[in-house]
C-alpha cells in the first residue's frame, strides 16, 4: 500500500526494469584500512537503477547484490510507490541470502522523483544538515594521528573518530593520548575498535569483555565520546556491562540485520549510540521508526557511512530526516582515503561547507548525479575488493 502521505492523484506506475552495473576504482597508493589486514588496492561500487514506465529512475548503492537477478521478477511490474510491501520482500530476501538493500535505496529515490519530494522530508522532515565527523581509517604513528586531526579540524570537522587495531593496545592508546594532548577540547573524539565483526579472511578472536572493559575506562579519562564495536555483535551481556561499568558511551549495530536484534539491544540497554547503516540493513521505513525508538530512550542514532558517496547521502537524508542526531560519520582520512576516492561515481563529491555542516536541498530523492563517464571507465564483471 502506498503511504498515506502522498497525493491520491498521483498517477499508479510500474517498476520497468532493474539495472545492476559493478565498477572497480583502482587504488594507488593502496587504502590499508584498519579493519582489514590486506591494504586494498581497489574500490568496488555496485551502482542499482530502478526505472519505472514513466520514465523516472531512481539510484542506490551499497552491497554488490549478488543473485538478485533472480529475484528480480519480485519487483518489475509492480508500483513502484509501495515502499512498505517492497521493503517486506527485501526483509525475506536478507534472511535467506545477501544484503538486497541498495535496492530499497534506489526506490526511495525513485519514489522521491515521481513525488518530488527529497528524502530527508519523506522520512520526518526534521533537518535538512547535519554535523559530520571525520571518520579515520588507517593505522598511524600517534604524531601522524595529530597531523591527520589537525587537518580534520583545519577542512571544517568538529569531531575525529581514531581506530585501534595496532600491533598493541598501548600504541592505540597513546594515539588517542596524542591527539587529546595536541588538541585539547577543541575536537571532539571517538575510538571505533573493530571487535563486532571481521572480513571473511580475518580469523582473529573478538575481544572478550574484561579486556574492553579496561580500554573503555581508560578511554573515559580520555574524554572519548563513544567507544564503537568494543565486542562481538551478539555479546549482549558484555555490552550492557561496558555501559554500566565502563564510564563511555557505547556505539554499536552498523551491521545488525534484522528489526528483533535492535530490539534485543534496546531493551537489554546495550548501546548508547545506534549506527545501522541503511545500505546495509533494514531500509528507509524500518529505520525510520528504529530512530524514533532510539531517541524515545534517550539514546542516538547516527548511521555507519563506510562506503561510497550514493551510500553516504541515503544516510545523511536519513539522520537529518529524523532528527536528534549530533554528528554523522564521513569517511576521511588523505591521502589514502579521499572525498574523491570514496564518491568516485557522484558527479561532485559530499564535503562540510564553509560552516562546516553537510547540507541537502529539496531536489527530489536523494538530489545526486552521477558521473557516468567514471562508471563508464570503471566498469567491472567483478563487485568485491579481491
Amino acid at each position: 500500500m502506498r503511504w498515506s502521505g502522498w497525493p491520491s492523484t498521483l498517477p499508479v506506475m510500474k517498476i520497468e526494469r532493474i539495472e545492476i552495473t559493478h565498477h572497480q576504482l583502482a587504488l594507488d597508493p593502496p587504502f590499508p584500512a584498519s579493519w582489514d589486514p590486506r591494504p586494498r588496492e581497489r574500490f568496488p561500487a555496485t551502482v542499482v537503477r530502478v526505472h519505472d514506465d514513466a520514465g523516472h529512475v531512481g539510484i542506490g548503492s551499497g552491497d554488490d547484490m549478488a543473485g538478485f537477478e533472480a529475484h528480480a521478477s519480485l519487483f518489475v511490474g509492480e508500483d513502484p510507490l509501495d515502499l512498505d510491501r517492497h521493503a517486506q520482500v527485501l526483509a525475506n530476501l536478507d534472511f535467506l541470502g545477501a544484503r538486497p538493500w541498495p535496492l530499497d535505496v534506489a526506490l526511495w529515490d525513485l519514489a522521491g522523483h515521481i513525488t518530488g519530494e527529497p528524502i530527508w522530508r519523506m522520512v520526518g522532515g526534521e533537518s535538512r544538515r547535519m554535523r559530520p565527523y571525520a571518520s579515520s581509517a588507517v593505522l598511524r604513528e600517534p604524531a601522524e594521528m595529530v597531523g591527520v586531526a589537525e587537518r580534520a579540524r583545519d577542512a571544517g570537522f568538529g569531531a575525529l573518530k581514531l581506530r585501534f587495531g595496532r600491533p598493541s593496545l598501548d600504541d592505540d592508546l597513546e594515539a588517542v593520548r596524542s591527539v587529546r594532548r595536541a588538541l585539547g577540547d577543541t575536537l571532539e573524539l571517538m575510538v571505533d575498535c573493530n571487535q563486532g565483526w571481521r572480513m571473511p579472511w580475518d580469523v582473529r578472536p573478538p575481544w572478550k569483555v574484561g579486556q574492553a572493559l579496561r580500554v573503555a575506562r581508560e578511554l573515559a579519562e580520555l574524554g572519548v565520546r563513544w567507544m564503537e564495536e568494543p565486542l562481538h555483535r551478539g555479546d549482549y551481556g558484555g555490552m550492557a556491562r561496558l555501559r554500566r561499568e565502563g564510564g563511555v558511551a557505547i556505539a554499536g549495530g552498523e551491521l545488525t540485520r534484522e528489526r528483533h536484534e535492535f530490539e534485543v539491544l534496546l531493551e537489554r540497554d546495550c548501546l548508547d549510540v545506534f549506527q545501522p547503516d541503511v545500505v546495509c540493513c533494514l531500509g528507509f521505513a524500518a529505520l525510520r521508526e528504529l530512530a524514533a525508538r532510539v531517541r524515545e530512550r534517550g539514546h542516538i542514532f547516527t548511521p555507519h557511512t563506510w562506503g561510497n558517496g550514493i551510500g553516504l547521502v541515503a544516510n545523511l537524508h536519513l539522520t537529518a530526516g529524523t532528527g536528534g542526531a549530533p554528528w554523522l560519520e564521513v569517511p576521511w582520512d588523505p591521502p589514502e582515503w579521499t572525498a574523491a576516492r570514496r564518491d568516485f561515481p557522484l558527479r561532485a563529491p559530499v564535503e562540510p561547507d564553509a560552516d562546516g555542516w553537510l547540507a541537502l536541498s529539496d531536489a527530489p530523492g536523494l538530489g545526486i548525479e552521477l558521473d557516468e563517464e567514471r562508471l563508464q571507465a570503471t566498469r567491472s564483471e567483478r563487485a568485491t575488493y579481491r
